[in-house]
């Protein structure tokens, strides 16, 4: 306040006499307005971990509960420790197969298969689903070809592809790629077809091609749908190869479970599996990266 009366004298538009009311008038709190604390980055760096740690703290309370639970109710005779061991055993089988170089080998394997088909499937799903959601006269012959298909089950499949493909990797990678098409493409065709009208026109009233259509309009509009099938069709391709390899397979996640199971080796067969989820939640995560990198140009919510 003193700042800005001594400011205004200076400039002509207060007098001295003014001047002097003003800072005998006003209350002490308003003669002196001391300056907006500054804080340390220090602090500021100390209050954004903090923060981070909040947020990491919220989002892992359930699967932290449900480990605990996991861990006492088997020590406290709520149900079977054989069947259901605690989950420190499982940890200890988990760093076991981790050290023999089972773990690396079933994974490597599953991985292989699963990444393969499911990179196969969104080559081939996007582009056709792109053509099936432009092209009416496309979507009205292939559409219902689609129906009949997308609704026979994968694993229903799988003896057909055993007995058309053997049971080497053929088999596993193909029934990966048809179990993974069908969200992908379903979602692309949606995608298309909801694409905003008012855009397009737009877009045609600027004498765009059809290809500049699909990269400046079409595309961008349809990322979050098809990667929402791209999503789906990642846990698919994990599912339904370990399906698979339950039934014809010498190596894969799939196998360990099952042979663990017969061997009743209990332990190890819940360490497939916890392995199976950490796998499929990583590549979600993954999935969830590349589509924010390619949806900047959306507004948040």
């Amino acid at each position: 306040m003193s700042t800005t009366v001594e400011a205004a004298v200076k400039a002509g538009t207060t007098t001295e006499a003014e001047a002097t009311a003003v800072r005998t008038l006003a209350p002490p709190a308003v003669r002196t307005l001391a300056p907006a604390p500054v804080r340390a980055p220090a602090a500021a760096w100390a209050l954004r971990v903090l923060r981070g740690l909040r947020a990491v703290a919220l989002r892992s309370a359930a699967i932290l509960a449900l480990l605990a639970l996991w861990e006492a109710a088997p020590r406290l005779g709520l149900v079977d420790a054989t069947f259901l061991p605690p989950v420190s055993e499982v940890a200890k089988a988990w760093w076991e197969l981790l050290g023999n170089g089972q773990l690396a080998e079933h994974s490597k394997a599953s991985l292989a298969r699963s990444f393969g088909g499911f990179g196969i499937a969104v080559a081939v799903a996007v582009p056709l689903g792109l053509l099936i959601g432009w092209y009416r006269p496309v979507a009205a012959l292939l559409g219902p070809l689609l129906e009949v298909f997308r609704n026979t089950a994968a694993l229903a499949l799988l003896p057909v592809f055993v007995l058309l493909l053997g049971i080497g990797e053929t088999s596993k990678v193909s029934i990966v790629v048809y179990a993974c098409v069908w969200p992908i493409l379903l979602n692309t065709i949606s995608a298309v077809g909801n694409a905003d009208p008012t855009l397009v026109k737009l877009a045609r009233s600027m004498d765009l091609s059809t290809p500049k259509l699909f990269q400046k309009v079409i595309l961008p509009a349809s990322v979050p749908v098809i990667f929402t099938g791209i999503r789906l069709a990642g846990a698919v391709s994990i599912l339904v190869l370990v399906a698979a390899e339950m039934i014809g397979a010498k190596a894969g996640l799939g196998y360990l479970i099952n042979a663990s199971q017969f061997n009743f080796a209990i332990p190890q067969m819940y360490a497939g599996i916890v392995t199976i989820s950490a796998i499929g939640l990583a590549f979600n995560q993954i999935l969830v990266t590349i589509e924010r990198r390619l949806s900047t140009w959306r507004v948040p919510s």
